[in-house]
Protein backbone atom coordinates (compact mmCIF):
# COMPACT_ATOMS: atom_id res chain seq x y z
CA UNK A 1 0.00 0.00 0.00
CA UNK A 2 1.23 3.50 -0.81
CA UNK A 3 -0.14 6.97 -0.36
CA UNK A 4 -1.75 8.90 2.43
CA UNK A 5 -4.81 8.11 4.51
CA UNK A 6 -7.02 11.16 4.08
CA UNK A 7 -10.01 12.15 6.19
CA UNK A 8 -12.59 14.55 4.73
CA UNK A 9 -14.67 16.02 7.56
CA UNK A 10 -17.96 17.47 6.37
CA UNK A 11 -17.91 15.21 3.34
CA UNK A 12 -21.65 15.40 2.67
CA UNK A 13 -21.84 19.20 2.48
CA UNK A 14 -21.48 21.40 -0.60
CA UNK A 15 -17.74 21.97 -0.22
CA UNK A 16 -17.11 18.45 1.06
CA UNK A 17 -18.70 16.96 -2.05
CA UNK A 18 -16.42 19.08 -4.25
CA UNK A 19 -13.40 18.12 -2.12
CA UNK A 20 -14.01 14.42 -2.70
CA UNK A 21 -14.33 14.97 -6.42
CA UNK A 22 -11.20 17.11 -6.66
CA UNK A 23 -9.04 14.69 -4.67
CA UNK A 24 -9.84 12.09 -7.33
CA UNK A 25 -9.65 14.42 -10.34
CA UNK A 26 -6.30 15.90 -9.33
CA UNK A 27 -4.78 12.54 -8.46
CA UNK A 28 -3.76 13.36 -4.91
CA UNK A 29 -1.60 10.45 -3.65
CA UNK A 30 -4.12 8.89 -1.28
CA UNK A 31 -4.25 5.23 -0.42
CA UNK A 32 -7.62 5.74 1.27
CA UNK A 33 -10.11 8.58 1.57
CA UNK A 34 -12.52 8.33 4.50
CA UNK A 35 -15.59 10.59 4.63
CA UNK A 36 -16.71 11.99 7.98
CA UNK A 37 -19.91 13.87 8.77
CA UNK A 38 -22.44 14.44 11.53
CA UNK A 39 -24.18 11.61 13.36
CA UNK A 40 -27.18 12.27 11.10
CA UNK A 41 -25.18 11.32 8.01
CA UNK A 42 -23.01 8.61 9.56
CA UNK A 43 -23.54 5.20 8.02
CA UNK A 44 -24.56 6.52 4.61
CA UNK A 45 -22.57 5.37 1.62
CA UNK A 46 -20.94 7.84 -0.76
CA UNK A 47 -20.58 5.99 -4.08
CA UNK A 48 -16.98 5.47 -5.02
CA UNK A 49 -15.72 6.71 -1.65
CA UNK A 50 -17.15 4.66 1.20
CA UNK A 51 -19.27 4.72 4.32
CA UNK A 52 -19.57 8.02 6.17
CA UNK A 53 -17.96 7.80 9.60
CA UNK A 54 -18.93 9.69 12.74
CA UNK A 55 -16.32 11.75 14.58
CA UNK A 56 -15.17 9.73 17.57
CA UNK A 57 -11.83 9.10 19.30
CA UNK A 58 -11.60 5.62 17.80
CA UNK A 59 -12.51 6.64 14.23
CA UNK A 60 -9.93 9.42 13.78
CA UNK A 61 -6.81 7.36 14.31
CA UNK A 62 -4.14 6.67 11.70
CA UNK A 63 -4.68 9.52 9.26
CA UNK A 64 -1.96 11.52 7.53
CA UNK A 65 -4.16 14.37 6.35
CA UNK A 66 -7.55 15.65 7.47
CA UNK A 67 -9.43 18.24 5.41
CA UNK A 68 -12.16 20.01 7.37
CA UNK A 69 -15.22 21.71 5.92
CA UNK A 70 -17.72 21.27 8.71
CA UNK A 71 -17.96 24.63 10.46
CA UNK A 72 -15.98 26.41 13.13
CA UNK A 73 -17.32 24.59 16.17
CA UNK A 74 -16.44 21.19 14.70
CA UNK A 75 -12.98 22.41 13.69
CA UNK A 76 -12.24 23.85 17.11
CA UNK A 77 -13.13 20.58 18.81
CA UNK A 78 -11.80 17.97 16.39
CA UNK A 79 -8.90 19.52 14.46
CA UNK A 80 -6.58 19.39 17.52
CA UNK A 81 -7.63 15.79 18.11
CA UNK A 82 -6.65 14.81 14.56
CA UNK A 83 -3.31 16.61 15.06
CA UNK A 84 -2.73 14.73 18.32
CA UNK A 85 -3.44 11.52 16.41
CA UNK A 86 -0.70 12.40 13.89
CA UNK A 87 -2.53 14.10 11.01
CA UNK A 88 -1.96 17.46 9.34
CA UNK A 89 -5.24 19.38 9.25
CA UNK A 90 -6.27 21.73 6.43
CA UNK A 91 -9.24 23.66 7.77
CA UNK A 92 -11.83 25.55 5.72
CA UNK A 93 -13.57 27.25 8.63
CA UNK A 94 -12.76 30.59 10.24
CA UNK A 95 -11.81 28.90 13.53
CA UNK A 96 -8.02 29.01 13.15
CA UNK A 97 -7.31 31.64 10.49
CA UNK A 98 -6.19 34.47 12.72
CA UNK A 99 -4.22 32.37 15.23
CA UNK A 100 -0.62 33.59 15.21
CA UNK A 101 0.79 30.07 15.10
CA UNK A 102 -1.50 28.84 12.27
CA UNK A 103 -0.47 29.62 8.68
CA UNK A 104 -3.22 31.14 6.53
CA UNK A 105 -2.30 30.07 3.03
CA UNK A 106 -3.30 30.54 -0.61
CA UNK A 107 -1.37 28.18 -2.84
CA UNK A 108 -0.39 30.79 -5.46
CA UNK A 109 0.34 33.55 -2.93
CA UNK A 110 2.25 32.37 0.16
CA UNK A 111 2.95 28.60 0.03
CA UNK A 112 6.17 29.15 1.98
CA UNK A 113 4.01 29.84 5.06
CA UNK A 114 3.25 26.11 5.17
CA UNK A 115 6.78 25.44 6.43
CA UNK A 116 5.87 26.88 9.84
CA UNK A 117 2.76 24.79 10.41
CA UNK A 118 2.31 23.05 13.77
CA UNK A 119 -0.34 20.64 12.64
CA UNK A 120 -3.09 22.97 11.42
CA UNK A 121 -3.18 24.98 8.19
CA UNK A 122 -6.03 27.43 7.58
CA UNK A 123 -7.84 28.01 4.30
CA UNK A 124 -8.95 31.64 3.88
CA UNK A 125 -12.45 32.96 3.40
CA UNK A 126 -13.66 32.54 -0.18
CA UNK A 127 -13.89 36.28 -0.91
CA UNK A 128 -10.42 36.91 0.48
CA UNK A 129 -9.04 33.96 -1.47
CA UNK A 130 -9.95 35.14 -4.94
CA UNK A 131 -8.95 38.72 -4.22
CA UNK A 132 -5.45 38.01 -2.93
CA UNK A 133 -4.66 35.75 -5.89
CA UNK A 134 -5.14 38.83 -8.09
CA UNK A 135 -3.53 41.27 -5.66
CA UNK A 136 -0.33 39.29 -5.07
CA UNK A 137 1.51 40.15 -8.33
CA UNK A 138 0.48 43.80 -8.09
CA UNK A 139 1.62 44.05 -4.47
CA UNK A 140 4.95 42.42 -5.35
CA UNK A 141 5.49 44.93 -8.17
CA UNK A 142 4.30 48.22 -6.71
CA UNK A 143 3.19 47.67 -3.13
CA UNK A 144 -0.38 48.11 -1.92
CA UNK A 145 -1.25 51.12 0.16
CA UNK A 146 -5.02 50.65 0.18
CA UNK A 147 -7.65 48.17 -1.02
CA UNK A 148 -11.34 49.01 -1.37
CA UNK A 149 -13.56 46.03 -2.13
CA UNK A 150 -17.29 45.53 -2.59
CA UNK A 151 -18.35 41.91 -2.96
CA UNK A 152 -21.29 40.42 -4.83
CA UNK A 153 -21.52 37.06 -3.12
CA UNK A 154 -23.46 34.05 -4.37
CA UNK A 155 -25.85 32.20 -2.09
CA UNK A 156 -23.91 28.93 -2.33
CA UNK A 157 -21.44 30.55 0.05
CA UNK A 158 -24.08 30.25 2.76
CA UNK A 159 -24.95 26.64 2.01
CA UNK A 160 -27.47 24.42 0.24
CA UNK A 161 -30.39 25.79 2.25
CA UNK A 162 -29.64 29.26 0.87
CA UNK A 163 -29.53 27.93 -2.70
CA UNK A 164 -32.88 26.23 -2.16
CA UNK A 165 -34.31 29.44 -0.68
CA UNK A 166 -33.25 31.49 -3.71
CA UNK A 167 -34.64 28.95 -6.18
CA UNK A 168 -37.93 28.47 -4.30
CA UNK A 169 -38.53 32.21 -3.98
CA UNK A 170 -37.63 32.78 -7.63
CA UNK A 171 -39.94 30.00 -8.81
CA UNK A 172 -42.83 31.44 -6.81
CA UNK A 173 -42.33 34.99 -8.07
CA UNK A 174 -41.97 33.88 -11.68
CA UNK A 175 -45.24 31.96 -11.36
CA UNK A 176 -46.94 34.90 -9.67
CA UNK A 177 -47.50 33.17 -6.36
CA UNK A 178 -46.51 34.25 -2.88
CA UNK A 179 -42.88 33.29 -2.21
CA UNK A 180 -42.02 31.37 0.94
CA UNK A 181 -40.85 33.52 3.82
CA UNK A 182 -37.08 33.80 4.19
CA UNK A 183 -35.47 31.55 6.78
CA UNK A 184 -31.79 31.67 5.80
CA UNK A 185 -31.49 35.40 5.19
CA UNK A 186 -33.08 38.35 6.96
CA UNK A 187 -34.95 39.36 3.79
CA UNK A 188 -36.01 37.69 0.54
CA UNK A 189 -32.99 37.10 -1.72
CA UNK A 190 -34.80 36.47 -5.02
CA UNK A 191 -34.63 39.55 -7.29
CA UNK A 192 -33.02 41.41 -4.41
CA UNK A 193 -29.64 42.62 -3.16
CA UNK A 194 -28.78 42.40 0.54
CA UNK A 195 -26.01 44.69 1.91
CA UNK A 196 -25.50 42.06 4.58
CA UNK A 197 -23.26 39.07 3.91
CA UNK A 198 -22.20 37.43 7.14
CA UNK A 199 -23.19 38.32 10.68
CA UNK A 200 -23.00 41.50 12.70
CA UNK A 201 -21.23 41.01 16.02
CA UNK A 202 -22.20 42.89 19.15
CA UNK A 203 -21.23 46.53 18.80
CA UNK A 204 -19.66 46.03 15.35
CA UNK A 205 -20.94 47.92 12.30
CA UNK A 206 -19.03 45.52 10.00
CA UNK A 207 -20.07 41.94 9.33
CA UNK A 208 -17.73 39.06 10.07
CA UNK A 209 -17.33 38.59 6.28
CA UNK A 210 -16.04 42.15 6.02
CA UNK A 211 -13.69 41.68 8.96
CA UNK A 212 -12.34 38.52 7.33
CA UNK A 213 -11.51 40.41 4.15
CA UNK A 214 -9.74 43.10 6.15
CA UNK A 215 -7.74 40.90 8.50
CA UNK A 216 -7.05 37.89 6.29
CA UNK A 217 -5.80 39.98 3.37
CA UNK A 218 -3.15 41.58 5.57
CA UNK A 219 -2.07 38.26 7.06
CA UNK A 220 -1.79 36.44 3.73
CA UNK A 221 0.10 39.26 2.03
CA UNK A 222 2.28 39.68 5.14
CA UNK A 223 1.69 43.42 5.46
CA UNK A 224 -0.36 44.86 8.32
CA UNK A 225 0.04 48.39 6.95
CA UNK A 226 -2.28 47.79 3.98
CA UNK A 227 -5.54 49.67 4.46
CA UNK A 228 -8.53 47.50 3.57
CA UNK A 229 -12.11 48.76 3.25
CA UNK A 230 -14.75 46.06 2.65
CA UNK A 231 -18.50 45.96 1.99
CA UNK A 232 -19.96 42.48 1.54
CA UNK A 233 -23.21 42.07 -0.37
CA UNK A 234 -25.36 38.99 -1.03
CA UNK A 235 -26.84 38.77 -4.54
CA UNK A 236 -29.32 36.35 -6.19
CA UNK A 237 -26.64 34.28 -7.91
CA UNK A 238 -26.38 30.55 -7.25
CA UNK A 239 -22.60 30.17 -7.48
CA UNK A 240 -19.61 32.39 -8.17
CA UNK A 241 -18.53 35.43 -6.17
CA UNK A 242 -17.80 38.73 -7.90
CA UNK A 243 -15.85 41.69 -6.52
CA UNK A 244 -15.27 45.29 -7.47
CA UNK A 245 -11.78 46.12 -6.22
CA UNK A 246 -9.98 49.46 -6.19
CA UNK A 247 -6.32 49.54 -5.19
CA UNK A 248 -3.95 52.38 -4.44
CA UNK A 249 -0.34 51.37 -5.01
CA UNK A 250 2.75 52.77 -3.33
CA UNK A 251 4.69 52.98 -6.57
CA UNK A 252 3.42 53.94 -10.00
CA UNK A 253 1.76 51.06 -11.87
CA UNK A 254 0.19 51.45 -15.29
CA UNK A 255 -2.93 49.62 -16.37
CA UNK A 256 -0.90 47.96 -19.12
CA UNK A 257 1.73 46.69 -16.68
CA UNK A 258 -0.95 45.49 -14.26
CA UNK A 259 -2.63 43.57 -17.07
CA UNK A 260 0.70 42.03 -18.05
CA UNK A 261 1.46 40.98 -14.46
CA UNK A 262 -1.98 39.43 -14.03
CA UNK A 263 -1.73 37.60 -17.35
CA UNK A 264 1.48 35.95 -16.12
CA UNK A 265 0.24 35.20 -12.60
CA UNK A 266 -0.48 31.57 -11.62
CA UNK A 267 -4.15 30.81 -11.18
CA UNK A 268 -5.33 33.98 -12.93
CA UNK A 269 -7.15 34.34 -16.26
CA UNK A 270 -7.54 37.85 -17.65
CA UNK A 271 -10.75 38.57 -19.57
CA UNK A 272 -10.50 42.24 -20.39
CA UNK A 273 -12.04 43.49 -23.62
CA UNK A 274 -15.09 45.40 -22.37
CA UNK A 275 -15.84 47.07 -25.72
CA UNK A 276 -16.65 43.58 -26.98
CA UNK A 277 -18.48 42.66 -23.76
CA UNK A 278 -15.63 40.42 -22.61
CA UNK A 279 -15.20 40.50 -18.84
CA UNK A 280 -15.54 37.94 -16.03
CA UNK A 281 -19.01 36.57 -15.29
CA UNK A 282 -20.11 34.39 -12.38
CA UNK A 283 -21.83 31.97 -14.77
CA UNK A 284 -18.58 31.53 -16.72
CA UNK A 285 -16.46 31.02 -13.60
CA UNK A 286 -18.78 28.32 -12.26
CA UNK A 287 -16.94 24.99 -12.36
CA UNK A 288 -13.46 26.42 -12.94
CA UNK A 289 -10.49 26.82 -10.61
CA UNK A 290 -8.95 30.05 -11.89
CA UNK A 291 -9.57 33.57 -10.64
CA UNK A 292 -10.87 35.70 -13.50
CA UNK A 293 -9.95 39.40 -13.73
CA UNK A 294 -11.21 42.12 -16.06
CA UNK A 295 -12.46 45.72 -16.34
CA UNK A 296 -8.90 46.91 -15.55
CA UNK A 297 -8.81 50.68 -15.61
CA UNK A 298 -7.31 53.75 -14.02
CA UNK A 299 -9.03 55.26 -10.99
CA UNK A 300 -9.60 58.87 -12.09
CA UNK A 301 -9.72 60.04 -8.48
CA UNK A 302 -6.23 58.87 -7.51
CA UNK A 303 -2.94 59.07 -9.40
CA UNK A 304 -1.89 55.60 -8.28
CA UNK A 305 -5.34 54.04 -8.27
CA UNK A 306 -6.46 51.04 -10.32
CA UNK A 307 -9.88 49.40 -10.55
CA UNK A 308 -10.65 45.79 -11.46
CA UNK A 309 -13.44 43.20 -11.46
CA UNK A 310 -12.60 39.79 -9.94
CA UNK A 311 -14.74 36.64 -10.22
CA UNK A 312 -14.23 33.08 -9.03
CA UNK A 313 -16.12 29.90 -8.20
CA UNK A 314 -16.47 30.19 -4.43
CA UNK A 315 -16.96 26.46 -3.89
CA UNK A 316 -13.87 25.52 -5.91
CA UNK A 317 -11.00 28.02 -5.67
CA UNK A 318 -12.80 29.78 -2.84
CA UNK A 319 -12.74 26.63 -0.72
CA UNK A 320 -12.24 23.08 -2.03
CA UNK A 321 -9.60 23.64 -4.72
CA UNK A 322 -7.27 25.63 -2.51
CA UNK A 323 -7.63 23.06 0.28
CA UNK A 324 -6.54 20.29 -2.09
CA UNK A 325 -3.76 22.49 -3.49
CA UNK A 326 -2.50 23.02 0.07
CA UNK A 327 -2.46 19.25 0.59
CA UNK A 328 -0.48 18.93 -2.64
CA UNK A 329 1.95 21.62 -1.50
CA UNK A 330 2.38 19.98 1.91
CA UNK A 331 3.19 16.73 0.11
CA UNK A 332 5.65 18.41 -2.27
CA UNK A 333 7.39 20.16 0.61
CA UNK A 334 7.64 16.97 2.68
CA UNK A 335 5.48 18.41 5.46
CA UNK A 336 2.87 15.71 5.93
CA UNK A 337 4.71 13.00 7.80
CA UNK A 338 6.14 9.55 7.40
CA UNK A 339 3.20 7.15 7.58
CA UNK A 340 2.76 6.93 3.82
CA UNK A 341 6.50 6.41 3.28
CA UNK A 342 6.45 3.61 5.82
CA UNK A 343 3.72 1.86 3.83
CA UNK A 344 5.20 2.40 0.35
Amino acid sequence: MSGYRVAVVGATGQVGTVLLRLLAERGFPASEIVPFASERSAGKEIPGVGIVQPLAPETIQGFDVAIFSAGGATSKEWAPRFVEAGAVVVDNSSAWRMHDDVPLVVSEVNPEALDAHKGIVANPNCSTMQMVVALKPLHAEAGLDRVIVSTYQAVSGTGKAAVDELLDQSHALLHETDPPAPTVYAHPIAFNVLPHAGSFGDGDDHTDEERKLINETRKILGDDTIGVNATCVRVPVVNGHSESVTIETREALSVERARELLSQAPGVTVLDDPSNAIYPLATQADGYDDVFVGRLRRDPSHERGLIMWIVSDNLRKGAATNAVQLCEALHERGLIGTRAAAHS
